[in-house]
């Protein structure tokens, strides 16, 4: 370990183990140094997270160092994330993860753009929730990178940033991209927009052969909140998933489309509880009192959350007859 100077008396009694010659006697000590939770502390544990001989040891300072965001701490973290031992990689990407302040994430910014793809993928997710819009440009380029996680990560972020220029290329995504996951977090990051300019690829998702895609894509309709998205969605209520099926009805409830009425009031005979709540709660949502008769003879149901679901749609259909 680097020679440093210190009279912090309670360092300088914890000197000897840091630099003992086991590497578990190393470790501990240098958890006691974090709990001293003094700025003092940080070059041992940074140096210990960049020279130390054993993995073990960098990968316990690399978790100890999620609290600080010197600058210092940052820059060995985001080196750490090219360390040869994966448990240290691990814990410095879940430390940066949890920063919070856009100073560090002016430091995190290059790393997006380093050689090994394990390290854009962290450097793009430590940067999602920082919401530095310095790391929209970075996470568009990113979109076209080899790897998946990358690309996963850099979705996140413009979905995270609400960056509407990104729009069509997340459209594309949601149409062309081979991962499921990747898939997935583009439909997701289109609920950024409010206009009907996604909707055709919303849409098509709701037909993509992984049933997450379509999940999420029932559900992002349902945020978006456009009426003509209503008779694809009322389709979906047949799909072969009733996870599929319980977002389509949550969303038709969401847009009040009177043509779900029926495809609703069948999923009331489901085997699935759940199912049967959510279509409970559309049916209220939808207003109409066409839907009394068939929410009146489900309050019999045999889930009580179902019988819950039917008696606040009932509530909200009083004004309406």
């Amino acid at each position: 370990m680097t020679e440093r100077i210190t009279d912090n008396p309670d360092i300088l009694e914890l000197l000897p183990r840091l630099n003992d010659s086991d590497a578990g006697v190393r470790r501990i000590a240098l958890i006691e140094l974090a709990d001293l939770e003094d700025p003092d502390g940080l070059p041992w544990l940074t140096d210990a997270l960049l020279v130390d001989g054993a993995a073990e040891v960098r990968a316990e300072a690399a978790r100890l160092l999620e609290a600080w965001e010197e600058s210092e701490v940052v820059q060995g973290l985001c080196a750490a994330l090219a360390d040869p031992a994966e448990p240290v990689r691990l814990a410095a990407a879940q430390s940066l993860s949890e920063l919070k302040t856009q100073d560090a994430g002016q430091l995190i910014l290059p790393w997006a753009t380093h050689n090994e793809a394990f390290v854009r993928a962290s450097a793009l997710r430590a940067l999602r929730e920082l919401r530095l819009a310095d790391a929209a440009g970075p996470a568009l380029r990113a979109l076209a990178d080899i790897d998946a996680g990358v690309r996963r990560e850099a979705v996140g972020i413009l979905g995270w940033l609400k960056h509407e220029p990104a729009l069509p290329a997340l459209a594309q995504l949601a149409a062309d991209e081979p991962d499921t996951e990747v898939r997935r977090a583009a439909i997701g990051a289109l609920g950024l927009a409010r206009d009907a300019s996604v909707l055709p690829a919303l849409i098509g998702a709701l037909a993509d052969p992984a049933w997450q895609v379509r999940e999420e894509a029932a559900t992002t309709l349902g945020k978006v909140g456009h009426a003509e998205a209503g008779p694809a969605l009322v389709a979906a209520l047949a799909d072969a998933y009733w996870q599929v099926r319980l977002r389509a009805a949550r969303a038709l409830g969401r847009l009040r489309f009177a043509g779900a009425l029926d495809g609703l009031a069948e999923l009331l005979g489901h085997a699935i509880a759940n199912l049967r709540k959510e279509a409970a709660l559309a049916l209220g949502e939808l207003g109409q009192a066409r839907a009394l008769p068939v929410l009146q003879a489900a309050e019999g149901d045999s889930d009580p959350e179902v019988r819950k679901a039917v008696r606040i749609a009932l509530a909200q259909l009083q004004g309406v007859v």
